[in-house]
């Protein structure tokens, strides 16, 4: 079952508690077109995420005046992922699909984000209503990419179409996975041009639903961003190692092998913060101005040195400021600073890296 709020839209005809999560799906939509929590009033009674929902509405009000941008349309799409029904109660696990155009002067772009939330409802004297409403914090989830192979067993399939290398030695390594997707890498040794414009459009591609050819993660976010570095051309680095290097195999007799660098966002953080001259690098930069697309910008939420999110810079909008995509919560060309995420806090700190334009 899917219920859409927007202005070109027509309520379906539901009764019920699906007509309370359709008006609340309506007064998410109106909630976020105002920037105030207002429409919300009337349908639901959890005052706690009213609040959390009203400091984020603030935050994004006044980024947006700084930015000199104005909200031209907003869209709420939803659909029921899960439903658990007691008499008088029932529980919805909801994913929210919200879609914004905003302009800035004579340009304009278009942000999507992918949000889910676990929504109670009750029924009282015949109505149903909203009491409880919980967002999953998909950004803030620890991330487990599995536990630490043995270097040994994994050499064993090290090599048919990789060279192990540490970052000292000559050689770089032949991507890894899907090789025959990428035919020009065979035998590319050195020089390899960063693609920007083909990881940009990865992202896009991939933004909203896995590619089946790699696992996914329930944390997925870096997964995602090595992904659309690989796809630039950014040559692997095969270790053997969970804690070297910058590889992926996929999965093998229930073995996880990719490295922590590729599934994890302080680990990838890390790698590029190493300062290598070969293979995937790259260059930390002090402003997002300084970005370009297909760079990598990762979040600590709390400013204790911990990163626990990674985007990928897909677009700008008119004023050079980056735009980016990222999974687990699923968004394309989202502004940069992540001010209109449950995630951010006001210790939140950034790492912008500039990857390199040849590996």
């Amino acid at each position: 079952m899917a219920l859409r709020s927007g202005a070109d839209r027509r309520p379906p005809a539901l009764d019920g508690w699906r007509a309370a999560v359709h008006e609340y799906v309506k007064c998410v939509n109106e909630a976020e077109i105002d920037m105030t929590i207002g429409p919300l009033l009337a349908v639901a009674e959890d005052g706690r995420h009213l609040e959390r929902l009203e400091a984020r509405l603030n935050r994004l009000r006044e980024r947006e005046r700084q930015r000199g941008a104005r909200a031209e349309r907003h869209e709420a799409r939803a659909e029921l992922l899960a439903v658990r029904e007691d008499g008088g109660t029932t529980s919805v696990r909801l994913r929210l699909h919200l879609k914004r155009s905003l302009s800035f002067g004579n340009a304009s772009y278009t942000e999507e984000k992918m949000e889910i939330e676990r929504i109670r409802l009750e029924k009282r004297n015949g109505v149903w209503r909203v009491t409880g409403i919980e967002p999953e914090i998909a950004e803030r989830l620890p991330e487990d990419p599995g536990t630490p192979r043995d270097r040994t067993a994994d050499e064993a399939d090290a090599r048919p179409g990789g060279t192990a290398w540490d970052g000292d030695g000559p050689a770089l390594p032949l991507p890894y996975i899907n090789s025959r997707l990428l035919p020009h890498f065979h035998g590319i040794r050195a020089g390899i041009p960063y693609r920007r414009d083909l990881a940009a459009a990865y992202a896009d591609r991939w933004w909203n639903e896995p590619n089946p050819a790699y696992e996914t993660f329930e944390v997925n976010c870096t997964n995602y961003v090595s992904q659309c570095l690989f796809a630039g051309h950014a040559p692997m680095n095969y270790t053997g190692r969970r804690d070297s290097g910058w590889w992926y195999k996929g999965r093998s007799g229930g073995r996880e092998l990719w490295s922590y660098s590729w599934a994890v966002s302080h680990a990838l953080q890390s790698y590029l913060a190493r300062g290598a001259s070969r293979g995937l690098h790259a260059v930390q930069v002090e402003s997002p101005a300084d970005l370009a697309l297909g760079d990598v910008i990762f979040y600590d939420w709390d400013g204790d040195g911990r990163f626990r999110h990674t985007t990928i810079v897909t677009a700008f909008d008119s004023a050079g400021m980056p735009l980016v995509n990222a999974n687990t919560t699923a968004s394309r060309h989202r502004y940069w600073d992540y001010r209109d995420s449950y995630a951010w806090t006001e210790r939140t700190r950034y790492r912008f890296f500039h990857i390199a334009d040849e590996f």
